[in-house]
């Protein structure tokens, strides 16, 4: 098999499934999304960012921290699951470099909230910010609000910037989340890109590749739109594919059939 990158002269992997954040492509509605993440931040409040499988709500959101300097702000990063709150409160306090070997909430709570004084001590704003929070058991997100809230809940104590699929949106209207959903002053949900953010997507990954021209036709560029929904996850692999299958029959453009060919590969 050709060696597409060689091929075409890329001096880096193109459409990867982890990108530098340095190199995100970034359009209007992550804008937009970094803009309604600042907001609830800057009041204390809860943002919720909601996608489906492969849409860049990971990426998304990280791009979003790295908005915040370090100096100012300290992300606590938790990846939720089917499992207990105690699970939560454990990932917390080792981003917080604390010792977890008690099952206790009770302490581990006292512990989290002895940190994140001496966080506020520093000038520093916490930032509690869960990922695929979609897998959380309902009544753990009452758990979730209880430990946001400070001296008996006269002022907010860190906002909090929830993501996952779209199931989250139910499990925040079950009666349980009621307190916490009622914080909630910024959502974004990733759509899949049309036709024209893919053909822009797609220039923008191989800028960053070190290629000024467009590889793909314009019934490529349709063909990846159409057979990912605009999916970036999807788009990825189907371009990929895509040069691996130019490259095979040695095409220096990318047409709709080597699109179709990529397909035929992914599931």
């Amino acid at each position: 098999m050709t060696n597409y990158m060689n091929y075409f002269g890329f001096n880096d992997e193109p459409f990867p499934s982890v990108i530098d954040l340095k190199k995100v492509y970034i359009y209007k509605e992550l804008e937009e999304l970094v803009s309604r993440i600042k907001y609830t931040v800057d009041t204390g409040l809860v943002s919720v960012i909601t996608g489906q499988v492969g849409s860049g709500k990971t990426t998304s959101l990280k791009y979003a921290c790295s908005q915040f300097h370090p100096s100012k702000y300290k992300i606590i990063p938790v990846i939720a699951n089917s499992g207990s709150i105690l699970e939560i409160f454990k990932q917390i306090t080792l981003a917080f470099n604390m010792e977890c070997s008690t099952s206790s909430i009770t302490f581990l709570i006292k512990g989290i909230r002895e940190r994140l004084q001496e966080i506020f001590s520093k000038k520093q704003k916490p930032i509690l910010v869960i990922d695929e929070a979609n897998l959380m058991r309902e009544k753990i997100f009452q758990e979730i609000h209880n430990i946001l809230q400070y001296d008996f809940n006269s002022r907010d104590l860190m906002p909090l910037i929830l993501c996952g699929q779209i199931t989250l949106m139910d499990k925040l209207n079950y009666h349980t989340a009621q307190a916490l959903a009622s914080r909630v002053a910024g959502r974004s949900h990733l759509e899949g890109l049309n036709t024209e953010g893919m053909s822009m997507y797609i220039i923008h990954h191989l800028n960053n590749c070190g290629i000024s021209d467009n590889l793909f036709d314009e019934a490529a560029i349709l063909a990846i739109q159409q057979g990912s929904g605009g999916i970036m996850r999807k788009a990825n692999n189907l371009a990929r594919g895509a040069l691996v299958a130019a490259a095979s029959r040695n095409s220096k453009l990318v047409s709709a059939e080597h699109v179709r060919i990529a397909q035929t590969e992914l599931l």
